[in-house]
């Protein structure tokens, strides 16, 4: 992979200016930031970015590299950042997250679902060595279709699941209804491949157990990145310098002159409601978790999470946050439609949160050029996928071989976008032709 680092002295745009905080960070103990700055101005890595890909090259540098001195850098505090704002499911299955959709072939399929297993597997061992609270329960979760048009997407997706030898379970309305309480859905499954997390206590909790020579910095915005190597890092407060870099901001990166043509960035919106009483979450199904992920890439996300609230996450905007009003008024919307009988339809915590995509759905990773390295483009599914591939950045940057860094190189690389305002115009048509043809699945 080849791009060439520009310098940027933007004082703003570098990272996501947030209208409101994270619902999941707002249900936990308040955290003091790590926010003093370091004594040292030089370092052996530097990584940008103490999200999930971040945290986890960071931990496997330092495992590696023992005597090595690493340092990462947030602008925002961990838990309250985009790793804290997603829906909090870790699916272990290859997800349909290109713009336009694509598809995987049996054997790179399998790749993946391989990748994800060892991933699934590593988090689950760092959940239960340093005891991090974070709700780990593996049951699961459903698609569901409410148009003709969903439907047939998951009777596809279905057929992949046959090929890749996934096991499912199909499901009428009639049974839908019994197990997630509504009938709004017409057609679905249900799979084992995912585990539900509450996202911004993983976060934290990865982030609070990382080894003892890793430095955190925290609420410190990196402005720019220059140099061949040695790299010259600039925050808004100090410049420091590093033997490697490690990028991995997702999106912001290209505010940075990383791959400007390849990566853009995507908001999305959740919304959960108070605890609710046992009445009231008895209306949602007997279980006491699940989701549902819809059958239109734009379509409407649900979560019945284990501390008794319900979670409802829908639409995209390009690269600026809606106003939280208006983001409100439709994800309430999208609640009432699908369960009416609910006493109350409000929401306590409304919140943005940025994603990076790329057109055709692949990752952005590997070496940039000698001792710079970067992990982007998690298309929505950045929990599992963002901490295996950060994990595998980490051993490239020690020089570290493995089977998996020889499959995670040899997956397709993302496609080329064409420069503003064309791009605008052709993600923002995009957008509204999936809003369109989604109809009830939003």
């Amino acid at each position: 992979m080849s791009n060439q680092v520009t310098r940027s002295r933007a004082s703003r745009g570098t990272f996501p200016a947030y209208q409101a905080g994270a619902g999941w960070n707002a249900l936990l103990p308040s955290r003091v930031a790590h926010t003093q700055a370091p004594v040292a101005r030089s370092f052996d890595v530097i990584v940008i970015g103490a999200g999930f890909t971040g945290l986890a090259a960071a931990r496997r540098v330092a495992e590696l590299r023992p005597d090595a001195t690493v340092l990462v850098i947030d602008a925002t505090t961990v838990g309250n950042g985009s790793a804290g704002r997603n829906s909090g499911f870790l699916i272990n299955l290859p997800h349909n997250t290109g713009m336009g959709g694509h598809g995987s072939p049996v054997e790179v399929a399998r790749k993946q679902i391989h990748l994800y297993d060892l991933g699934l597997k590593w988090l689950h061992e760092l959940v239960t060595t340093y005891g991090i609270d974070c709700g780990w329960n593996p049951v699961g979760k459903y698609h569901a279709a409410a148009t003709p048009d969903g439907e047939q997407r998951l009777r596809d997706t279905l057929a992949q699941y046959r090929e890749w030898g996934v096991t499912y379970r199909e499901l009428s309305r009639d049974a839908l209804r019994s197990e997630i309480g509504t009938d709004y859905y017409g057609y679905g499954y249900h799979s084992n491949n995912n585990v539900f997390v509450q996202p911004a206590a993983l976060v934290r909790g990865l982030a609070d157990s990382l080894p003892a020579n890793v430095r955190l910095w925290e609420n410190e915005p990196v402005m720019s990145l220059d140099g061949t190597g040695p790299f010259t890092v600039t925050t808004a407060t100090t410049q420091l310098r590093a033997g490697q870099v490690i990028v991995a901001n997702n999106g912001f990166a290209s505010k940075l002159g990383l791959a400007r043509d390849r990566v853009f960035t995507i908001y999305t919106y959740a919304a959960m409601t108070p605890a609710l009483s046992a009445d009231e979450l008895a209306k949602l199904g007997p279980a006491a978790e699940w989701g549902v992920i819809p059958a239109n890439r734009l379509g409407t996300t649900l979560r019945k999470t284990l501390g008794g609230r319900f979670v409802v996450r829908s639409a995209y905007s390009y690269e600026k946050e809606r106003p939280l009003g208006d983001v409100n008024a439709m994800l309430t919307d999208a609640y009432q439609r699908r369960y009416p009988q609910m006493a109350s339809h409000k929401f306590e915590h409304v919140w943005g949160g940025v994603t990076a995509l790329t057109r055709n759905g692949a990752l952005y990773f590997g070496e940039v050029r000698q001792g710079l390295f970067a992990s982007l483009g998690c298309n929505g599914a950045g929990v599992l996928k963002g901490s295996m591939f950060g994990k595998l950045l980490g051993e490239m940057a020690c020089g570290q071989q493995s089977p998996e860094l020889a499959d995670a190189l040899g997956f397709e690389r993302p496609t080329w976008l064409p420069p503003e305002p064309i791009r605008r115009v052709a993600i923002v048509s995009a957008i509204q032709y999936q809003k369109h043809r989604a109809g009830l699945e939003r």
